[in-house]
């Protein structure tokens, strides 16, 4: 008799055990960049975070590699081939229009207060135009300011840069070359290293963390901006079916860490490894030298046309007073700490 109740004890608890275990809700996350970048090490703390948040009911399996190349990788959390990652709106040229706000020059030095920033306008004027229609938004973000690196020589004004063959992410400052007349190609991130190695580009557009992350050994010149030269928009994304199969505890959990706590993550991370990556440039003896105001007012002159075609883009497509967005989105970056 005692046995049978031992063994009844212990079924039970095996059953409530393997209850518990089909309970747990486990995301497949993929990054298209190498694990040990800052944006697929952010998209790790998240997910740090998350199983802490949630006391263990959910966790994510990071997959070792990208299920898709980079600008697929909207459909494929859109079509479920990945339940969470993150992609670069300005890879798909035209698709995504308000998000251009975050890709402007001279928006700051910092990717935490441009990333929380960013949050806080797509929040209010944004995500109620459904930007991101398809996916589950999870926060947007950006990178640091965006920096002219090549292996030639000094660039100190845009005919310098028109010498030279650049990759560029795209967004803004694929447009944003063209008014300049300066030669440059849509890639990939990524894909830079083989680019510049073999000779096909002389250079790249990056913020500072790129030349550690894709060991751009090569480098030997850089060209900074007040405020960058550009900026780069992010959406960290999840599949809307497996959010809405979660419970309304797991929805709010998702909710709480998202927003302005995502774009943190990944904003501070990112400004960590900007850091990092100049004292790696010091060593590389990458010489620095700040654009003078000729220069600046070159890039100025070309940039105020496109935010007004901005505008009018984005009034089309129901933003209400874009030129006031962008105003307001520079002084939100002014007041993030």
């Amino acid at each position: 008799m005692k046995l049978r109740h031992v063994f009844a004890a212990a079924l039970s608890t095996t059953v409530l055990a393997s209850g518990l275990a089909s309970a747990q809700t486990v995301f497949t996350v993929s990054s298209w960049l190498p694990p040990t970048h800052t944006a697929s090490m952010a998209q790790k703390s998240w997910c740090d975070l998350l199983e802490k948040e949630s006391t263990g009911r959910m966790k994510c399996n990071i997959l070792p590699k990208g299920v898709v190349a980079a600008p697929g990788t909207f459909d494929a959390v859109r079509d479920g081939l990945a339940d969470i990652s993150y992609t670069v709106d300005g890879y798909t040229p035209g698709r995504f229009i308000n998000t251009q706000v975050a890709e402007f020059p001279f928006l700051g030095d910092s990717a935490t207060a441009t990333s929380v920033a960013y949050q806080r306008i797509y929040s209010k004027y944004f995500a109620p135009l459904g930007e991101h229609r398809g996916v589950k938004v999870l926060a947007v973000f950006t990178h640091g300011p965006g920096i002219i690196f090549n292996s030639k020589k000094p660039v100190t004004s845009a005919a310098d840069a028109a010498s030279l063959k650049f990759r560029i992410g795209g967004g803004n400052i694929n447009e944003l070359s063209r008014a300049m007349g300066w030669n440059t190609t849509l890639k990939p991130a990524p894909e830079s290293f083989e680019l510049m190695s073999t000779g096909v580009m002389d250079g790249t557009f990056f913020p500072d963390e790129s030349i550690a992350s894709f060991k751009l050994s090569m480098v030997k010149h850089a060209t900074t901006f007040p405020g960058g030269l550009y900026n780069t928009s992010f959406v960290f994304m999840m599949n809307p079916g497996k959010y809405n199969s979660l419970s309304p505890q797991d929805k709010a959990v998702v909710d709480k860490i998202s927003g302005e706590t995502a774009a943190r993550i990944f904003g501070e991370g990112w400004d960590r490894v900007d850091a990092a990556s100049r004292e790696i440039q010091k060593a590389q003896g990458v010489s620095r030298v700040m654009a003078d105001q000729a220069f600046v007012k070159a890039v100025m002159d070309k940039q105020d046309y496109l935010e007004t075609k901005w505008a009018a883009n984005a009034q089309v497509k129901g933003l209400k007073d874009p030129k006031k967005v962008l105003a307001e989105f520079r002084a939100e970056i002014a007041k993030v700490k």
